[in-house]
């Protein structure tokens, strides 16, 4: 135990705080959920419930057989003692490794744990991995476990449960397990129709045929495909979901391509891909996995010991089950080959312009004037800090020239574009290759033919926060939206917020000893001013109360005039990033054609009523 907590990142992964789903709070909350799953799995138990206090601590309450109670403690906190571990009885199930819930233990200030069995219940409470009490005593309770975990906020700091986060992992597990049922702070979630419902809920534009959802006994898979560029893939190991892919995924876009192909006759891989909308869910005994986290799957093999490959078993049942539905559904057949023709025309009328480009995008790969290069990138397999690789797109050589400045030369990299960019909604992909920024920008992401080589896990827009600023961030999120919605849709796109405001004094001059000693042990560097950046007026009112009397208040109006020293806070481990993210009820094309389509009266009314006029206030205003 002593060890997860020295070396976290060996047994979960990265630590975060809570804004990216693959954080480590997340991490601890599924390895417990797993567990419950597992009884779900083995038909004890049918009901979870999911509880989320302040954002901060969450309990699991599931209705399986209970942990057995003589095994209780140890089963929390000795490592590879679990009962899955060297176990044939869970052998397709989601955590062999019999570290799972030791892990949560281990990183959470307190933990308890409830094992309800026979009319009694013992009751165990640790804090960081350590027992503090133990108790035993009569209950009428149903059967079943019961873990509170709140994580040790010195190893997640200044971390956060967020709501969407939590609510589509749960969502994840009831696509895959139809006739659970999970009550997430109230509220009930299950899926009725698995894949088939998460498709549903995912797409944010309409299926060109119904979804075509086929099961096999470790296999299931559905797919559609929509008006759309690029392809989009939801891949699922024993329950876990390979937010990376790996090799089922890899399989899958292999076979379901060449399926297609050889039922027409003709067409290349390509078309056939493009719009494509699909999941795929497998069972395989001990799967191992390219990271602790588990979100690729490394296994070649259905088995540990050998039989038959994944990509074969893949492979033999979309040969089968996708050729006979094709020909059962010959309507489906004509509606998928009329988009596949589609997809055709639309790539051989960019043949010619998309040549040039790719001439031009591979001497910019050798100096690409528009970046500024990280050394370490989200493509690069082995690299430990991969998930930090970013890269900020910025309008003008002034914001730009800051952040390059001030920036981690091994994780962050800067994009900077000249003015403000196209208004591309409407137009076809072909003016991705046709505009210089948008050609370059593509290469520098690498995401040409998919995210399977993106170089970056976050893409963050980095404009200034007035109404400029705002429309260039529009212009930039139409571009995604249009050309590479699954760059949204995976959670790789954020928008950098950035202070209003700066509020400083003289460390000799501020009567708050509290906020001196707080500054003094936040930092080892004591320099002659405490400084807080704000990103509201209340922020703002806040510092000023904490480093009166007198402070000195700056007002900033662009990241141009933000210098380098001061940008460093602004992108470094203190960084506030907005997530832009898709739901289901979001017509994104509908959305787009009224604000980024042809001027029409409905807009304009629209812009009159939620007109807002920015007036200069008098310096004694702001310092009040």
């Amino acid at each position: 135990m002593e060890h997860i907590r020295l070396r976290p990142g060996m047994y979960i992964g990265r630590l975060g705080d809570g804004s990216s789903a693959e954080d480590g709070i997340y991490v601890l909350l599924k390895e417990v959920f797993d567990n419950s799953i597992d009884e779900f799995k083995m038909k004890a138990g049918d009901r979870i419930e999911v509880n989320v206090e302040d954002n901060l601590r969450i309990s699991v309450r599931d209705y399986g057989r209970g942990i057995p109670q003589g095994k209780l403690i140890e089963s929390v906190s000795i490592l590879n003692t679990s009962g899955k571990f060297d176990s044939k009885a869970f052998k397709k199930s989601i955590g062999l490794n019999g570290v799972g819930v030791k892990a949560v233990n281990a990183l959470s200030s307190r933990f308890e744990v409830h094992s309800y069995r026979d009319g009694k219940v013992r009751k165990a409470v640790f804090e960081c991995g350590k027992l503090i009490s133990d108790v035993t005593e009569p209950s009428q309770d149903e059967n079943g476990t019961y873990i509170y975990f709140e994580p040790d906020a010195t190893k997640f700091v200044n971390y956060q449960f967020h709501d969407e986060i939590v609510e589509n992992m749960l969502r994840n597990y009831t696509y895959l397990n139809i006739g659970l049922t999970i009550m997430y702070n109230g509220r009930r979630i299950l899926s009725r129709h698995g894949l088939e419902d998460l498709l549903k809920d995912r797409m944010t534009s309409d299926a060109l045929y119904p979804i075509v959802h086929l099961q096999g006994e470790d296999i299931e898979i559905a797919f559609t495909h929509a008006n759309q560029y690029g392809e989009e893939y939801y891949s699922f190991v024993n329950g876990q979901h390979t937010t990376q892919g790996g090799t089922h995924q890899s399989a899958f876009k292999e076979h379901i391509a060449r399926t297609i192909k050889e039922f027409y006759g003709k067409y290349e891989y390509g078309d056939i891909r493009t719009g494509i909308v699909a999941a795929i869910a497998i069972n395989v005994e001990e799967p191992m996995f390219e990271s602790q986290t588990k979100i690729k799957l490394g296994s070649l093999t259905m088995a540990p010991d050998g039989g038959v490959s994944i990509n074969k078993y893949i492979g033999d049942f979309i040969k089968q089950e996708v050729d006979n539905y094709l020909h059962i559904h010959q309507d489906v057949a004509e509606v998928l080959e009329n988009k596949i023709k589609e997809s055709e025309r639309d790539r051989k009328a960019m043949a010619g312009v998309t040549k040039l480009a790719r001439e031009r995008a591979k001497k910019a790969n050798l100096h690409n004037r528009k970046l500024r290069d990280c050394r370490i990138h989200y493509s690069d397999v082995k690299n430990d800090r991969k998930e930090e690789s970013c890269i900020f797109i910025t309008e003008g050589d002034s914001a730009s020239g800051s952040i390059t400045k001030s920036r981690d030369v091994n994780t962050q990299a800067v994009f900077s574009l000249r003015g403000k960019p196209l208004n591309c909604f409407g137009l076809t992909k072909k003016v991705v290759y046709e505009n210089e920024e948008f050609n370059l920008l593509q290469a520098a992401l690498d995401i040409e033919d998919g995210l399977d080589t993106l170089r970056y896990n976050k893409v963050i827009v980095a404009t200034d926060a007035d109404v400029d600023g705002m429309h260039i961030r529009l212009l930039i999120i139409t571009f995604f939206l249009q050309f590479f919605p699954e760059l949204i849709k995976k959670g790789h796109v954020y928008v950098l917020q950035t202070p209003l405001f700066r509020v400083r004094n003289r460390r000799t001059k501020i009567k708050n000893k509290k906020t001196i000693a707080e500054a003094d042990a936040k930092s080892d560097k004591k320099g002659d001013f405490i400084t807080r950046y704000c990103y509201s007026d209340e922020e703002r009112q806040k510092a000023i109360e904490e480093l009166g009397p007198d402070p000195e208040i700056t007002r900033f109006k662009g990241l141009g005039e933000i210098s380098p020293d001061e940008f460093a806070g602004f992108i470094g481990p203190d960084i506030r990033l907005e997530q832009v993210t898709l739901h289901k009820t979001d017509q994104v094309q509908k959305l787009l054609e009224y604000y980024m389509g042809k001027n029409t009266m409905e807009r304009q009314n629209f812009i009159i009523d939620n007109l807002v006029v920015e007036e200069d206030r008098p310096e004694e205003d702001i310092y009040e």
